[in-house]
């Protein structure tokens, strides 16, 4: 298939999404005055990095519960934001959401800005998760690219290549966006890459851009996330953190989140920061 061939590809992308599209993903739901509200892209495009749907869907739910608006969020303390983000991991996630809730609240008046620039000046969102959020939020035909994404054009574009560069797909995303549709096209082509992974594999790992995820069992982000965990359910000492977990990376990891702004530690004790 060629660029040539758009319409034809095109076709097959949106037979797919009518036929088994996600479409009751509650981030995907529009508000009552017909909008998709901006906040809730946001989160979820940050919970969605490197964590299936299955887990974010519960996940994201009650995080809008908790956090409705992003004043909701800049206001809450990071020690709340942690406790209901746990069990997602990646914790830094939660901390940029909590600091891009801060900005957008503070410099553009509680309403997220539209252009990429202004986007990519948040925290935990770079180019290509900006133009995610103006596809979805506003519907604008913003370039991005993801796994899912990389899978269907490398599928459908170069079946045969190895170390396929982004600089390869990009502009045949582009000329792929249909005028006015590019948030239904951009769910299709996510819901389509999901089967095609399923189906005939993950042809991501032909990109050049593609790096296999790192183990998490035995990991410093399995330590980070038991010290979160822990220390969500109050104070703890080094010797009561260390009760629980007999890592000896547990010190230079305590340190880490500290220098992070994760944690504090006052008279003996770790504490989540408020």
């Amino acid at each position: 298939m060629t660029e040539h061939d758009i319409p034809a590809f095109q076709e097959t992308i949106w037979q797919y999404y009518q036929a088994n599209g996600r479409h009751d993903l509650p981030w995907r739901q529009n508000e009552a005055d017909g909008i998709y509200d901006p906040y809730k892209i946001v989160v979820s495009e940050l919970m969605l990095q490197q964590t299936q749907v299955p887990r974010v869907i519960p996940k994201f739910e009650i995080f809008i519960k908790a956090f409705p608006s992003f004043e909701a969020l800049a206001e809450a303390p990071l020690s709340e934001v942690l406790q209901v983000w746990s069990g997602l991991g990646y914790n830094r996630r939660a901390k940029f959401l909590r600091q891009t809730a801060q900005i957008v609240s503070e410099q553009y008046g509680g309403n997220l800005p539209h252009e990429r620039a202004d986007l990519v000046g948040l925290a935990g969102i770079g180019f290509h998760t900006a133009g995610a959020v103006m596809a979805y939020a506003y519907n604008e035909p913003a370039v991005f690219i993801e796994t899912n994404i990389r899978t269907v054009f490398i599928h459908h574009f170069f079946p045969d290549r190895e170390k396929v560069a982004d600089s390869d797909l990009l502009p045949i995303i582009e000329a792929s966006i249909p005028e006015g549709r590019a948030r239904e096209w951009y769910w299709a082509l996510m819901d389509y890459g999901t089967n095609l992974k399923q189906t005939v594999g993950n042809k991501s790992q032909a990109s050049a851009s593609y790096a296999k995820q790192s183990t998490f069992q035995g990991s410093r982000r399995q330590i980070r996330g038991q010290v979160l965990k822990l220390l969500g359910q109050g104070g703890k000492s080094l010797a009561g953190l260390q009760g629980t977990i007999t890592d000896e990376r547990l010190v230079s990891v305590l340190d880490d989140l500290a220098n992070e702004g994760f944690i504090e530690s006052a008279d003996g004790m770790y504490r989540l920061r408020s």
